[in-house]
């Protein structure tokens, strides 16, 4: 299990087996390589070296919609993880997607439909 950073050295998510989870545990992602894709699979960004899922601020080029895998098993989230090492600041042409588009990628249960 990986810890995943946002640039202000919080963990936000957690990396496992090429899947992406937030700290509660949700399924908020798969990896093609480097290139992170959302549960419907539409591209989000790319994991960088030094585990923040980044993007071009720029409109990334159209990405074919990949066709996701079957939703994994929950893995067990721990309580805490080591502190994020010293993480360089982002030049302008690049943002950290857990800090502009945080809503998008915690709240996933929030976008489902009720059961009812």
């Amino acid at each position: 299990m990986v810890p995943i950073y946002r640039t202000d050295g919080e963990w936000v998510a957690v990396y496992e087996k090429g899947h992406l989870f937030n700290i509660d545990g949700e399924w908020i992602g798969f990896i093609r390589g480097r290139e992170v894709y959302d549960p419907g699979g539409k591209y989000l960004g790319y994991l960088s070296d030094d585990r923040r899922l980044l993007r071009a601020r720029s409109r990334p080029r159209l990405r074919p919609r990949q066709t996701p895998p079957s939703r994994p098993k929950s893995p067990g989230i721990p309580a805490t993880m080591p502190l994020a090492p010293m993480l360089p600041s982002l030049p302008y042409s690049t943002i950290d997607l857990f800090e502009e588009f945080s809503e998008r990628l915690s709240f996933v249960s929030d976008t489902r439909p009720d059961m009812e």
